[in-house]
């Protein structure tokens, strides 16, 4: 998925005319227990507390200026894609309806009715939620917001300009960066602000272990359905990967790594001890699969994608508390 610097430069003014850029920290803590220079990026410090927003503000700036008859928008998530479109739909008017599964995170519900959005449960995991939205939208007249579309890889492609800019200014481009993997615009976009910042940085994704839709479809070479058994990463909790998605994998990705639900817990509470950043699920699998692969990456200098802090208190409190 290639931008010209003219969209990448709309997408900046955009997100920035929201939010600040996030930082990215060298921390020695993390750097020692891997055995190398390790660098992360902080999507857990935006407004939201996840690299998400970063896109529903740029697809919504776009869909409001390119169909500004479009008044009502629908759109399914596990949760930070569902602030993301709430917040940035009210900053255009428009009225948003999300459909999460059942059993979704309280607080991200919460979340997400505090911003305003008309909040459904359906179903019992992302993809019936999913399906739930498209018949919504075809039933109410609602404009579907989908989880992966070219203008939400574009806005956060921003974070990884960022990322990727600051450390060719210090001089420390990353040899490898962990990219967790939910639908993958993620990854997608760290790998358009790699073409676009000109570095050789490798591209690794990070599935759920519980989750492995998109491992199975780097390794066949097409896209592979998986069942999602996960309880602790839901922002990975994908049952039915996007084609155009998977053909972003296939042509970028250096390899695509799979951690357990333990292995997260543990990168959770590692962060919490070296850094004192709280991060859920998704966000601390990329340092999971780091430390999964500290023995390919040792004296290397490394980055991983610390992508949201959004996880329950009542979850985080079971996680902090079950260290071996």
């Amino acid at each position: 998925m290639n931008f010209t610097r003219e969209e990448i430069e709309a997408a900046q003014r955009t997100v920035y005319a929201a939010m600040p850029p996030t930082p990215q920290y060298a921390w020695p803590q993390l750097g020692a227990r891997l055995g190398c220079r390790l660098w992360a990026k902080h999507e857990n410090h935006t407004p939201l507390g996840a690299f998400k927003v970063r896109g529903g503000l740029t697809y919504m700036e776009a869909l409001a200026r390119e169909r500004p008859e479009v008044r009502r928008v629908v759109s399914a998530t596990r949760g930070n894609h569902g602030q993301s479109i709430g917040f940035a739909a009210a900053r255009h008017g428009l009225a948003a309806t999300i459909v999460v599964p059942h059993g979704n995170s309280v607080e991200k519900n919460a979340a997400m009715r505090a911003l305003g959005v008309q909040l459904v449960e359906h179903g019992d995991d992302f993809q019936a939620a999913s399906e739930h939205a498209a018949v919504l939208a075809a039933e109410q007249g609602l404009h579907r917001v989908p989880s992966f579309a070219r203008d939400l890889v574009r806005g956060v492609a921003t974070a990884y300009v960022e990322f990727f800019e600051a450390l060719k200014r210090a001089g420390e481009v990353p040899d490898v960066l962990f990219v967790p993997i939910g639908l993958g615009s993620g990854f997608a976009a760290a790998a358009a602000a790699r073409r676009h910042c000109d570095v050789r940085t490798k591209l690794v994704g990070v599935v759920s272990s519980h989750a492995t839709a998109y491992r199975d479809s780097f390794r066949a070479g097409r896209a592979m359905e998986a069942p999602v058994t996960t309880l602790l990463a839901d922002g990975m909790a994908c049952r039915t990967p996007v084609p155009e998605s998977v053909e972003v994998l296939l042509r970028e990705a250096d390899d695509v790594v799979a951690v357990s639900d333990d292995e997260v817990a543990a990168a959770m509470r590692i962060l919490f001890t070296d850094t004192h950043n709280v991060a859920e699920g998704a966000g601390a699998a990329a340092l999971a699969a780091a430390l999964q692969q500290r023995e390919r990456w040792a004296g290397r200098t490394v980055g991983i994608a610390v992508t949201g802090g959004n996880v329950d208190a009542a979850v985080y409190a079971r996680v902090l508390t079950s260290a071996p």
